[in-house]
């Protein structure tokens, strides 16, 4: 039942997020699972098969919003629009 929580909680989370965030998100969490199952030491593992994971997460995550950028209005809230021109 906690696993489902816990999921549950990750799955809203990201909901929110944009392609480049949840795509690191998700490339982090794998490259970690599959670094600390690989690796002779489980911790290592995990650090750095997250971190490769997510930077390739992240990249593929923005390469799928062309032309798409991330603005902050005065209030501090963050929303997506279109790139000024010649961006």
């Amino acid at each position: 039942m906690k696993k489902l929580v816990v999921l549950m909680v990750l799955v809203t989370s990201l909901a929110a997020c944009s392609r480049t965030e949840q795509g690191a998100a998700v490339g982090g969490l794998g490259g970690a699972a599959i670094g600390a199952a690989v690796a002779d030491d489980e911790v290592e593992g995990a650090v750095v098969g997250g971190a490769v994971g997510a930077l390739a997460g992240a990249l593929i995550g923005r390469a799928t919003e062309p032309g798409r950028c991330r603005y902050r209005d005065r209030y501090g809230r963050v929303y997506i629009a279109r790139c000024p021109a010649g961006y």
